[in-house]
């Protein structure tokens, strides 16, 4: 590699004008720690007169990204635009053609086109990195590839969305309802201020446990259907029911294997005020690890945010200055295997149920020989009327039950006048 190295950034938004700025601020750092000169040659947007944080070189500005590799030779191209089609996938694939590294923190991207991407990587000899797709500022993936290399992991798991677990920690603190401190979110730039359904319905939080998967068990990124859950339903209401049960909700995102099969799932869970994974707030993000011979390993940080996304983005940078050209999922492509799918009826888990019913003799008694129907036990009871209205809430801790007894039990209840709206399910995390 030169020692003068030209740089691209394809999409200039929140992440991409941030990086822009630490790459120009952070040049005599950069040299001093790889002795690599770099020179941002060309930057790409749709707005070149759109107002910025940090104020671009209009003299390098391409509308379309295409045509940089046209007029300009590039070593390293960012691309931040964020989809997991169109331009995003377009650019990187003609990036890597061109020889060109490239770097990124498309979480949605890597999660659907991951395989083939790191194979023409891999043909053209250049880096495909994206650290900064898993869990914002903290060095996940190097660690799993590197770090971790030769263990064998059983098990990663842990809050993965910054903007779920602010929402659900300001719930309980400011004991304010999810639609202000959704707003709130927004405000802050932790939720996205047009669209937030990507983080609020677990997507995101999913795509990046099929990236932890890939790494860990070295197996090609899983298309399994699987159980895939956001916040959008936990109320007020459950989170303080949650606090007096001693417990707190957080999205969790797991992956493991399960006699020799692959398990992924996304889902709010009920953990307890004493673990540590109960005590991950606001938008900071936590995985753990479970391998052998190393055991539990830890690692937090923030989730959420240009500085923490910028930070793996210059992690990977360096790390391609230094000239460390390796297989972008840690093992050449034709030795990652797919893994059988465990079947999700099987998943087992306590729950808690909430049921908002009609103040009537009998009702409770229904729910209760229904669950009992279906084979699900019922641990405790707490019932709460609401005399104003002729109603009642009714929340049932169970026993250990199976996906499939839950899903089937939990549809007769649609039918039912009583019970007011659908029950809500929260799963309890062991």
């Amino acid at each position: 590699m030169n020692k003068n190295i030209n740089i691209a950034i394809v999409g200039l938004g929140q992440i991409g004008n941030y990086l822009y700025n630490e790459l120009n601020v952070k040049k005599k750092d950069i040299e001093k720690k790889t002795g690599k000169k770099i020179k941002i040659v060309a930057v790409s947007a749709k707005n070149i007169n759109k107002k910025r944080k940090f104020p671009i070189s209009k003299k390098i500005f391409y509308k379309n990204p295409l045509k940089i590799f046209e007029n300009v030779h590039v070593d390293v191209v960012f691309e931040c635009v964020g989809t997991s089609d169109g331009v995003s996938k377009k650019i990187v694939e003609t990036a890597l053609k061109n020889k060109s590294h490239i770097i990124t923190p498309n979480k949605a991207l890597i999660a659907k086109h991951g395989d083939s991407l790191s194979k023409l990587a891999e043909k053209n000899k250049v880096n495909l990195e994206f650290e900064a797709s898993v869990a914002g500022g903290i060095p996940i993936l190097r660690t799993i590839k590197e770090g971790l290399a030769t263990n064998k992991i059983n098990k990663v798991y842990g809050i993965l969305n910054g903007t779920t677990n602010y929402i659900l920690s300001e719930m309980e603190n400011s004991q304010e309802p999810f639609d202000k401190v959704l707003r709130k979110a927004q405000e802050l730039g932790y939720a996205e201020p047009g669209n937030p359904k990507l983080d609020l319905n677990g997507f995101d939080a999913f795509a990046k446990v099929r990236i932890l998967s890939a790494l860990a068990f070295n197996n090609k990124i899983s298309k399994y259907k699987c159980i895939m859950e956001g916040i959008e339903k936990v109320e007020l209401k459950d989170i303080k029911i949650a606090g007096q049960l001693n417990y707190r909700i957080k999205l969790l995102g797991i992956s493991e294997i399960i006699d020799n099969k692959l398990f992924e799932t996304v889902h709010p869970c009920l953990v307890k005020k004493n673990t540590y994974i109960g005590n991950v707030n606001g938008v900071m993000n936590a995985v753990i690890t479970e391998g052998k011979p190393v055991g539990e390993s830890v690692l937090q940080g923030e989730g959420a945010g240009p500085g923490p996304t910028s930070s793996s983005l210059l992690s990977d940078l360096l790390s391609i200055l230094r000239g460390n050209i390796k297989y972008p999922f840690g093992v050449i492509s034709n030795k990652r295997k797919s893994i059988k799918s465990y079947d999700n009826n099987n998943y087992s888990n306590s729950l808690y149920l909430r049921f908002e019913v009609k103040d009537k003799q009998g009702v409770l008694s229904t729910i209760t020989n229904r669950l009992a129907k279906f084979k699900i036990s019922v641990k405790r009871i707490i019932q709460t009327p609401d005399k104003k209205n002729d109603r009642a809430t009714i929340v049932i801790i169970t026993h250990k039950t199976k996906e499939i007894n839950i899903r089937n039990c939990l549809s007769i209840f649609k039918k039912n006048k009583n019970i007011v709206k659908f029950p809500t399910l929260i799963r309890i995390y062991n």
